[in-house]
């Protein structure tokens, strides 16, 4: 099961360097979403994927009864989808706004210190 989550965490970094490298911000903000989700879900893989033994260590044991799921991982990664929420939310009032000014999604149009009507700099010198 370990083999699939890794094709499908494989699939997602795919995806998201697709994304992130479009000239459109809302693509952009997706590829930075699936980027985040693919990255829970490899740190999620890392900790084992076990069903059988919960990770709780039972009372009058030191240690797990046998090999479990780690939870710290599973708690980094609760962690992680708070904060990559409210990073998502900012980055997409930042694309709102900045569509709000421009008129455009575009990151090539919105290149608003290079005037259009000017000739283009040298080259070289």
């Amino acid at each position: 099961m370990e083999a699939w989550f890794s094709l499908l965490v494989g699939i997602f970094f795919a995806v998201a360097v697709y994304l992130l490298l479009s000239k459109f911000i809302i693509r952009v903000l997706l590829g930075v979403a699936v980027l985040g989700n693919a990255v829970n879900l490899l740190i999620f893989t890392g900790g084992r994927l076990t069903r059988e033994v919960p990770p709780v260590i039972t009372g009058g044991a030191d240690v797990l009864a046998g090999p479990a799921a780690n939870p710290l991982p599973q708690a980094l990664i609760l962690t992680a989808i708070v904060i990559s929420f409210s990073f998502f939310a900012f980055l997409l009032v930042l694309a709102w706004r900045a569509y709000d000014d421009l008129a455009t999604d575009n990151t090539d149009e919105m290149r608003v210190a290079e005037p259009v009507n000017e000739p283009a700099p040298p080259l070289g010198y």
